[in-house]
């Protein structure tokens, strides 16, 4: 096959997973919300997850002959990554208890402009007035979608939101740490989510204990969740960024918040109004803006 016509058809399957990618990782409430009005408990709720998906990585890494030794040094961090990543997964699910999914799955897309902004603070990168609009952009986004036609939104499921925001955009930062680098990615995912998992199994102990699952529905919600929600999204992550580019995967991420939010509305009819569909256009523009800013940089060649 000719080299051009392989390059586009690489691409054209990179940008088919990358939309698989984003489009499972905004059915992340769809699972969860049915498994929290059954009453369990968000700590229960993620260690079922994060171990299914150990489970179903370790599958893959077994059938797929995947060394998963890792050095003392590299499972420390790999261990900060997985207490990072619990963080994320638990603000996000908490705050599902108080606002719409739709809007706190939109606030946590702002985490690419947070990651730009942490890379300027401590790894001294340039500032540029394209990141510096996209940040003032995004925080009018947010406040359209903070108020709504009843008022401002809850300010505890705010700040759950916010704090993931934070939480991942630190993980995602140290992901670029020379030890981790050097590991393959379904490594990476293996160790967090066990180490996750622990962390939850932990604290679900110690606070509300690990609930039994209440029913057979709530079985295939938790399957779904560490399935597509989880393992499938992450694996097409990172096979998208292998055939179509960090940009191009970057970009079509933002299917992710139309997806949470088409959720919310069509299956658990949350309310949605002009605010928050103006909101949801700046958040996604803004952070369009920081990956086009971040691609040029990338084109600029050393002088």
């Amino acid at each position: 096959m000719h080299p051009f016509k392989r390059d586009n058809m690489n691409k054209t399957k990179g940008i088919i997973l990358a939309l698989i990618s984003s489009g499972t990782f905004g059915l992340i409430a769809f699972f969860s919300i049915p498994l929290l009005k059954t009453g369990m408990h968000a700590p229960s709720i993620l260690f079922y997850r994060c171990l299914i998906s150990v489970l179903l990585i370790g599958a893959v890494c077994l059938i797929r002959k995947k060394n998963l030794r890792i050095s003392p040094k590299a499972a420390a961090q790999l261990l900060c990554l997985g207490l990072l990543y619990t963080l994320t997964a638990m603000g996000l699910l908490y705050s599902y208890n108080y606002i719409s999914s739709g809007v706190a799955t939109t606030i946590h897309f702002l985490y690419p402009v947070s990651v730009s902004c942490m890379m300027i603070i401590f790894y001294r990168e340039k500032l540029s007035r394209n990141l510096l609009f996209a940040a003032v952009l995004s925080l009018a986004g947010v406040a359209m979608l903070c108020w709504s036609d009843s008022g401002f939104i809850n300010t505890t499921g705010l700040l759950a939101v916010l704090m993931t925001v934070f939480t991942y955009s630190i993980y995602i930062v140290w992901l670029n740490s020379p030890e981790i680098k050097r590991l393959e990615p379904e490594t990476i995912t293996f160790y967090v989510m066990l180490f996750g998992g622990f962390i939850f199994a932990v604290f679900s102990y110690s606070t509300t204990g690990i609930e039994l699952l209440p029913d057979i529905p709530s079985v295939f919600n938790l399957i779904g969740l560490a399935l597509f929600a989880t393992v499938i999204s992450n694996l097409a992550l990172v096979a998208a960024v292998k055939h179509a580019g960090s940009t191009i995967t970057s970009i079509l991420g933002s299917l992710e918040p139309v997806v949470a939010t088409a959720v919310g509305i069509l299956h658990f009819g949350e309310p949605f109004g002009w605010n928050g569909l103006f909101g949801l256009l700046i958040i996604i523009s803004a952070v369009l803006l920081v990956i086009l800013t971040g691609k040029k940089k990338a084109e600029v060649p050393a002088s």
